[in-house]
Protein backbone atom coordinates (compact mmCIF):
# COMPACT_ATOMS: atom_id res chain seq x y z
CA UNK A 1 0.00 0.00 0.00
CA UNK A 2 1.38 3.48 -0.92
CA UNK A 3 -0.35 5.55 1.58
CA UNK A 4 -0.89 9.13 0.71
CA UNK A 5 -2.24 11.68 2.62
CA UNK A 6 -5.17 13.93 1.72
CA UNK A 7 -2.83 17.78 1.60
CA UNK A 8 -0.71 15.19 -0.93
CA UNK A 9 -3.20 13.94 -3.38
CA UNK A 10 -2.17 16.42 -6.64
CA UNK A 11 -5.83 16.91 -8.57
CA UNK A 12 -4.33 14.70 -11.26
CA UNK A 13 -3.95 11.90 -9.16
CA UNK A 14 -7.75 12.22 -7.88
CA UNK A 15 -8.88 12.78 -11.08
CA UNK A 16 -6.97 9.51 -12.16
CA UNK A 17 -8.80 7.53 -8.86
CA UNK A 18 -11.92 8.87 -9.58
CA UNK A 19 -11.54 7.29 -13.53
CA UNK A 20 -10.15 3.64 -12.08
CA UNK A 21 -13.01 3.72 -9.69
CA UNK A 22 -15.45 3.73 -12.78
CA UNK A 23 -14.10 1.27 -15.03
CA UNK A 24 -15.57 -1.98 -15.30
CA UNK A 25 -14.52 -5.19 -13.73
CA UNK A 26 -12.36 -2.95 -11.58
CA UNK A 27 -13.30 -3.76 -7.89
CA UNK A 28 -11.97 -2.66 -4.34
CA UNK A 29 -8.92 -5.55 -4.90
CA UNK A 30 -8.08 -5.03 -8.81
CA UNK A 31 -7.91 -1.28 -7.53
CA UNK A 32 -5.85 -1.64 -4.68
CA UNK A 33 -3.66 -4.07 -6.98
CA UNK A 34 -3.50 -1.34 -9.81
CA UNK A 35 -2.35 1.22 -6.80
CA UNK A 36 0.27 -1.15 -5.43
CA UNK A 37 1.52 -2.52 -8.89
CA UNK A 38 2.40 1.22 -10.60
CA UNK A 39 2.81 3.72 -7.65
CA UNK A 40 -0.39 6.23 -8.18
CA UNK A 41 -3.59 5.86 -9.70
CA UNK A 42 -1.82 8.33 -11.77
CA UNK A 43 0.86 5.86 -13.49
CA UNK A 44 -1.72 3.17 -13.68
CA UNK A 45 -3.69 5.36 -16.21
CA UNK A 46 -1.18 5.51 -18.45
CA UNK A 47 0.79 2.60 -18.27
CA UNK A 48 0.61 0.46 -21.44
CA UNK A 49 -1.98 -2.33 -21.90
CA UNK A 50 0.30 -5.11 -21.97
CA UNK A 51 1.35 -3.90 -17.89
CA UNK A 52 -2.34 -4.24 -17.23
CA UNK A 53 -2.76 -7.47 -18.88
CA UNK A 54 0.40 -8.92 -17.41
CA UNK A 55 -1.43 -8.72 -14.03
CA UNK A 56 -4.06 -10.67 -14.88
CA UNK A 57 -6.62 -7.61 -15.79
CA UNK A 58 -9.70 -8.26 -18.11
CA UNK A 59 -8.98 -6.02 -21.80
CA UNK A 60 -12.31 -4.55 -20.73
CA UNK A 61 -11.09 -3.07 -18.21
CA UNK A 62 -7.91 -1.43 -19.56
CA UNK A 63 -9.51 -0.33 -23.07
CA UNK A 64 -12.42 1.74 -21.25
CA UNK A 65 -9.89 4.22 -18.86
CA UNK A 66 -8.97 6.48 -22.37
CA UNK A 67 -12.84 6.84 -22.65
CA UNK A 68 -15.10 9.77 -22.92
CA UNK A 69 -17.47 8.18 -20.31
CA UNK A 70 -15.01 7.24 -18.11
CA UNK A 71 -13.56 10.71 -18.21
CA UNK A 72 -16.82 12.59 -18.27
CA UNK A 73 -17.70 10.73 -15.07
CA UNK A 74 -14.19 11.48 -13.31
CA UNK A 75 -14.83 15.29 -14.14
CA UNK A 76 -18.32 14.89 -12.57
CA UNK A 77 -17.34 13.70 -9.86
CA UNK A 78 -14.63 16.25 -9.47
CA UNK A 79 -17.74 19.12 -9.92
CA UNK A 80 -19.59 17.35 -7.15
CA UNK A 81 -16.91 17.29 -4.38
CA UNK A 82 -16.85 20.91 -4.85
CA UNK A 83 -19.80 21.68 -3.71
CA UNK A 84 -20.61 21.84 0.13
CA UNK A 85 -20.43 18.61 2.53
CA UNK A 86 -19.74 16.70 -0.08
CA UNK A 87 -16.35 14.88 0.37
CA UNK A 88 -14.56 11.89 -1.24
CA UNK A 89 -12.77 9.12 1.75
CA UNK A 90 -10.03 7.09 0.49
CA UNK A 91 -8.98 4.07 1.98
CA UNK A 92 -5.31 5.12 2.18
CA UNK A 93 -5.97 7.90 4.14
CA UNK A 94 -6.07 8.88 7.61
CA UNK A 95 -9.46 10.08 7.75
CA UNK A 96 -10.69 6.84 6.67
CA UNK A 97 -12.45 4.99 9.05
CA UNK A 98 -10.50 2.74 10.77
CA UNK A 99 -13.36 0.05 11.48
CA UNK A 100 -13.87 -0.12 8.33
CA UNK A 101 -10.70 0.08 6.60
CA UNK A 102 -9.88 -3.58 8.75
CA UNK A 103 -12.50 -5.32 6.52
CA UNK A 104 -10.60 -7.33 3.43
CA UNK A 105 -12.55 -5.66 0.97
CA UNK A 106 -13.05 -2.50 2.24
CA UNK A 107 -14.01 0.38 -0.31
CA UNK A 108 -11.04 2.08 -1.98
CA UNK A 109 -13.45 5.16 -2.62
CA UNK A 110 -16.44 6.58 -0.28
CA UNK A 111 -18.16 9.24 -1.32
CA UNK A 112 -20.01 10.84 1.32
CA UNK A 113 -22.44 13.96 1.65
CA UNK A 114 -22.84 15.35 5.36
CA UNK A 115 -20.12 15.37 7.99
CA UNK A 116 -17.55 12.54 7.60
CA UNK A 117 -16.03 12.83 10.93
CA UNK A 118 -19.06 10.84 12.36
CA UNK A 119 -17.55 7.78 10.64
CA UNK A 120 -15.29 7.61 13.49
CA UNK A 121 -17.94 7.73 15.93
CA UNK A 122 -19.13 4.57 17.84
CA UNK A 123 -21.77 3.21 15.47
CA UNK A 124 -24.28 0.31 16.03
CA UNK A 125 -26.30 -1.14 12.86
CA UNK A 126 -29.44 -1.59 13.08
CA UNK A 127 -31.64 -4.03 9.85
CA UNK A 128 -34.73 -5.76 9.37
CA UNK A 129 -37.27 -6.43 7.08
CA UNK A 130 -38.43 -3.76 4.25
CA UNK A 131 -42.60 -4.85 5.20
CA UNK A 132 -41.82 -4.88 8.98
CA UNK A 133 -45.22 -5.25 11.14
CA UNK A 134 -45.96 -2.50 13.29
CA UNK A 135 -44.91 -3.75 16.32
CA UNK A 136 -41.49 -4.15 14.78
CA UNK A 137 -41.39 -0.70 13.28
CA UNK A 138 -42.27 0.32 16.50
CA UNK A 139 -39.46 -1.63 18.51
CA UNK A 140 -36.73 -0.26 15.95
CA UNK A 141 -37.54 3.17 16.53
CA UNK A 142 -37.76 2.63 20.37
CA UNK A 143 -33.72 0.80 20.72
CA UNK A 144 -32.64 3.97 17.73
CA UNK A 145 -33.78 6.43 19.78
CA UNK A 146 -32.28 4.87 23.05
CA UNK A 147 -29.10 3.62 21.40
CA UNK A 148 -28.59 7.48 19.92
CA UNK A 149 -29.48 8.83 23.09
CA UNK A 150 -26.60 6.56 24.70
CA UNK A 151 -24.24 8.14 22.56
CA UNK A 152 -24.07 5.58 19.26
CA UNK A 153 -24.43 6.72 15.69
CA UNK A 154 -27.00 4.50 14.20
CA UNK A 155 -25.84 2.69 10.92
CA UNK A 156 -28.26 1.19 8.84
CA UNK A 157 -29.43 1.13 4.62
CA UNK A 158 -31.86 4.05 4.45
CA UNK A 159 -34.27 1.12 2.95
CA UNK A 160 -38.31 1.10 3.55
CA UNK A 161 -39.40 -0.71 6.99
CA UNK A 162 -37.05 -1.46 9.53
CA UNK A 163 -34.14 1.25 8.06
CA UNK A 164 -35.83 4.58 7.96
CA UNK A 165 -37.39 3.76 11.09
CA UNK A 166 -34.40 3.36 12.74
CA UNK A 167 -32.44 6.65 11.14
CA UNK A 168 -35.69 8.69 11.51
CA UNK A 169 -35.39 7.57 15.35
CA UNK A 170 -32.22 9.11 15.77
CA UNK A 171 -32.73 12.15 14.70
CA UNK A 172 -36.03 12.42 16.33
CA UNK A 173 -33.99 12.69 19.98
CA UNK A 174 -30.69 14.80 18.55
CA UNK A 175 -28.79 11.70 17.91
CA UNK A 176 -26.66 11.23 14.57
CA UNK A 177 -27.05 8.28 11.82
CA UNK A 178 -25.23 6.95 8.73
CA UNK A 179 -27.30 5.82 5.69
CA UNK A 180 -25.30 3.27 3.33
CA UNK A 181 -26.86 3.37 0.02
CA UNK A 182 -26.74 0.58 -3.01
CA UNK A 183 -26.76 3.01 -5.35
CA UNK A 184 -24.77 5.85 -6.07
CA UNK A 185 -25.58 9.32 -4.32
CA UNK A 186 -27.15 11.22 -7.29
CA UNK A 187 -29.12 8.76 -8.36
CA UNK A 188 -30.66 8.03 -4.91
CA UNK A 189 -32.44 4.69 -3.90
CA UNK A 190 -35.19 4.43 -2.81
CA UNK A 191 -37.34 8.02 -4.03
CA UNK A 192 -39.91 8.00 -1.05
CA UNK A 193 -36.59 8.42 1.72
CA UNK A 194 -35.21 11.13 -0.46
CA UNK A 195 -36.50 13.86 2.21
CA UNK A 196 -35.52 11.52 5.09
CA UNK A 197 -31.82 11.50 3.49
CA UNK A 198 -31.70 15.60 3.16
CA UNK A 199 -33.09 15.52 6.63
CA UNK A 200 -30.08 13.66 7.87
CA UNK A 201 -27.61 15.57 6.00
CA UNK A 202 -28.42 19.16 7.12
CA UNK A 203 -28.87 17.78 10.78
CA UNK A 204 -25.03 16.49 10.86
CA UNK A 205 -25.14 13.02 9.63
CA UNK A 206 -23.98 11.40 7.04
CA UNK A 207 -24.97 9.55 3.69
CA UNK A 208 -22.12 7.53 1.77
CA UNK A 209 -21.85 5.49 -1.01
CA UNK A 210 -18.88 3.28 -2.35
CA UNK A 211 -20.73 3.37 -6.04
CA UNK A 212 -20.06 6.07 -9.04
CA UNK A 213 -22.31 8.56 -8.37
CA UNK A 214 -24.77 7.98 -11.38
CA UNK A 215 -25.14 3.90 -10.50
CA UNK A 216 -28.11 2.71 -10.75
CA UNK A 217 -30.44 0.50 -8.12
CA UNK A 218 -28.79 -3.37 -9.05
CA UNK A 219 -29.65 -6.32 -7.15
CA UNK A 220 -26.27 -7.04 -6.43
CA UNK A 221 -25.08 -3.70 -5.24
CA UNK A 222 -27.18 -4.21 -2.20
CA UNK A 223 -25.31 -7.02 -0.75
CA UNK A 224 -21.95 -5.34 -1.22
CA UNK A 225 -23.30 -2.43 0.47
CA UNK A 226 -23.90 -4.28 3.58
CA UNK A 227 -20.68 -5.56 4.34
CA UNK A 228 -19.91 -1.46 4.17
CA UNK A 229 -22.79 -1.13 7.15
CA UNK A 230 -21.79 -4.10 9.12
CA UNK A 231 -17.51 -2.61 8.94
CA UNK A 232 -18.43 0.52 9.98
CA UNK A 233 -20.49 -0.63 13.29
CA UNK A 234 -19.57 -2.35 16.31
CA UNK A 235 -22.17 -5.02 16.00
CA UNK A 236 -24.91 -5.37 13.82
CA UNK A 237 -28.65 -5.24 15.51
CA UNK A 238 -31.42 -7.19 13.24
CA UNK A 239 -34.87 -6.18 14.57
CA UNK A 240 -37.45 -8.37 12.35
CA UNK A 241 -36.47 -10.28 9.76
CA UNK A 242 -37.57 -13.66 7.75
CA UNK A 243 -35.44 -16.56 6.66
CA UNK A 244 -34.66 -14.67 3.08
CA UNK A 245 -34.11 -11.20 4.50
CA UNK A 246 -30.98 -9.39 3.03
CA UNK A 247 -30.44 -8.46 6.95
CA UNK A 248 -28.89 -11.92 7.23
CA UNK A 249 -26.69 -11.28 5.00
CA UNK A 250 -25.54 -7.94 6.94
CA UNK A 251 -25.25 -10.61 10.11
CA UNK A 252 -23.19 -12.99 8.21
CA UNK A 253 -21.09 -10.57 7.21
CA UNK A 254 -20.39 -9.03 10.65
CA UNK A 255 -20.16 -12.04 12.03
CA UNK A 256 -17.16 -12.56 9.34
CA UNK A 257 -15.83 -9.70 10.48
CA UNK A 258 -15.65 -10.21 13.81
CA UNK A 259 -18.32 -7.70 14.84
CA UNK A 260 -21.39 -8.39 17.71
CA UNK A 261 -24.58 -9.96 16.54
CA UNK A 262 -28.00 -9.20 17.96
CA UNK A 263 -31.36 -10.38 17.30
CA UNK A 264 -34.65 -9.43 18.75
CA UNK A 265 -36.89 -12.39 18.79
CA UNK A 266 -40.84 -12.68 18.00
CA UNK A 267 -43.70 -14.78 17.86
CA UNK A 268 -43.03 -17.93 16.64
CA UNK A 269 -45.91 -17.42 14.80
CA UNK A 270 -44.89 -14.73 12.74
CA UNK A 271 -42.67 -15.26 9.92
CA UNK A 272 -40.94 -11.79 10.45
CA UNK A 273 -39.44 -13.22 13.71
CA UNK A 274 -38.00 -16.38 12.15
CA UNK A 275 -35.11 -14.55 10.85
CA UNK A 276 -34.34 -13.78 14.12
CA UNK A 277 -34.76 -16.97 15.88
CA UNK A 278 -32.71 -18.44 12.95
CA UNK A 279 -29.91 -15.92 13.84
CA UNK A 280 -30.29 -16.81 17.80
CA UNK A 281 -29.84 -20.36 17.02
CA UNK A 282 -26.45 -19.23 15.32
CA UNK A 283 -25.30 -17.93 17.98
CA UNK A 284 -26.44 -14.03 18.00
CA UNK A 285 -27.59 -12.26 21.14
CA UNK A 286 -30.78 -12.54 22.33
CA UNK A 287 -31.56 -8.44 23.19
CA UNK A 288 -34.93 -7.60 24.48
CA UNK A 289 -33.01 -4.64 26.16
CA UNK A 290 -30.63 -1.95 25.47
CA UNK A 291 -28.78 -3.18 28.27
CA UNK A 292 -28.01 -6.79 26.92
CA UNK A 293 -26.40 -4.65 23.47
CA UNK A 294 -24.45 -2.36 26.54
CA UNK A 295 -23.14 -5.45 27.61
CA UNK A 296 -22.31 -7.03 24.48
CA UNK A 297 -19.83 -3.98 24.11
CA UNK A 298 -17.82 -3.41 27.33
CA UNK A 299 -15.06 -5.27 26.16
CA UNK A 300 -14.98 -2.75 23.49
CA UNK A 301 -12.94 0.52 22.72
CA UNK A 302 -13.62 3.00 20.13
CA UNK A 303 -11.13 3.23 17.97
CA UNK A 304 -10.21 7.11 17.98
CA UNK A 305 -7.15 7.88 16.49
CA UNK A 306 -4.53 8.17 19.42
CA UNK A 307 -3.84 11.37 21.10
CA UNK A 308 -0.12 12.36 21.50
CA UNK A 309 -0.47 12.39 24.90
CA UNK A 310 -3.27 11.04 27.46
CA UNK A 311 -5.70 13.47 27.93
CA UNK A 312 -7.99 13.41 31.32
CA UNK A 313 -11.66 14.22 30.25
CA UNK A 314 -13.15 17.01 31.87
CA UNK A 315 -16.18 14.95 32.80
CA UNK A 316 -13.94 11.80 34.49
CA UNK A 317 -11.71 14.87 35.95
CA UNK A 318 -15.44 15.84 38.11
CA UNK A 319 -15.89 11.85 38.80
CA UNK A 320 -12.66 11.45 40.41
CA UNK A 321 -13.45 14.54 42.82
CA UNK A 322 -16.94 12.80 43.75
CA UNK A 323 -19.25 10.30 42.41
CA UNK A 324 -22.28 12.21 40.37
CA UNK A 325 -25.75 11.17 38.57
CA UNK A 326 -26.29 12.31 34.99
CA UNK A 327 -28.08 15.24 35.53
CA UNK A 328 -25.38 16.11 38.64
CA UNK A 329 -22.33 15.92 35.94
CA UNK A 330 -24.57 18.20 33.22
CA UNK A 331 -24.86 20.66 36.23
CA UNK A 332 -21.27 20.72 36.95
CA UNK A 333 -20.43 20.69 33.91
CA UNK A 334 -22.67 23.28 32.25
CA UNK A 335 -22.95 20.93 29.62
CA UNK A 336 -26.59 19.55 27.99
CA UNK A 337 -28.00 16.41 29.51
CA UNK A 338 -28.40 14.39 26.77
CA UNK A 339 -24.19 15.35 25.67
CA UNK A 340 -23.24 14.29 28.51
CA UNK A 341 -25.46 11.05 28.32
CA UNK A 342 -23.69 10.11 25.15
CA UNK A 343 -20.22 10.97 26.48
CA UNK A 344 -20.30 8.94 29.17
CA UNK A 345 -21.44 5.67 27.47
CA UNK A 346 -18.06 6.33 25.12
CA UNK A 347 -16.54 6.37 28.78
CA UNK A 348 -18.17 3.11 29.87
CA UNK A 349 -16.93 1.87 26.43
CA UNK A 350 -13.58 2.74 27.15
CA UNK A 351 -12.83 1.47 30.62
CA UNK A 352 -12.86 5.09 31.96
CA UNK A 353 -15.93 5.29 33.96
CA UNK A 354 -18.66 3.36 35.55
CA UNK A 355 -22.24 3.50 36.66
CA UNK A 356 -23.08 2.08 40.23
CA UNK A 357 -26.70 2.20 41.55
CA UNK A 358 -27.19 5.41 39.46
CA UNK A 359 -24.11 7.04 40.08
CA UNK A 360 -21.34 7.51 37.73
CA UNK A 361 -17.47 6.49 39.53
CA UNK A 362 -14.16 7.44 37.75
CA UNK A 363 -12.31 4.05 36.60
CA UNK A 364 -8.87 5.57 35.72
CA UNK A 365 -6.21 7.31 37.90
CA UNK A 366 -5.02 10.79 37.58
CA UNK A 367 -2.31 11.54 36.18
Amino acid sequence: MFPINSSDVSPSELEARLRLHRLPEVGPKRFRLLIEAFGSASKAISAPASAWRSLGLPPISADARRSHEIRDGASEALAWLGRPAQHLLMWDQPEYPALLAQIDDAPPLLFVAGDPGILEKPQLAMVGSRRASRPGLDTAAAFSRSLASAGFVITSGLALGIDGAAHQAALDVGGHTIGVLGTGLENFYPQRHRQLAAAMIAQGSAVVSEFALDAAPQAGNFPRRNRIISGLSLGVLVVEASVASGSLITAKLAAEQGREVYAIPGSIHHPGAKGCHQLIRDGAMLVETIEHILEGLRGWQALSRPAPMPVIHPLVALLHAAPHTSEALALASGRPLSQVLATLTELELEGQVICESGRWLARCQLL
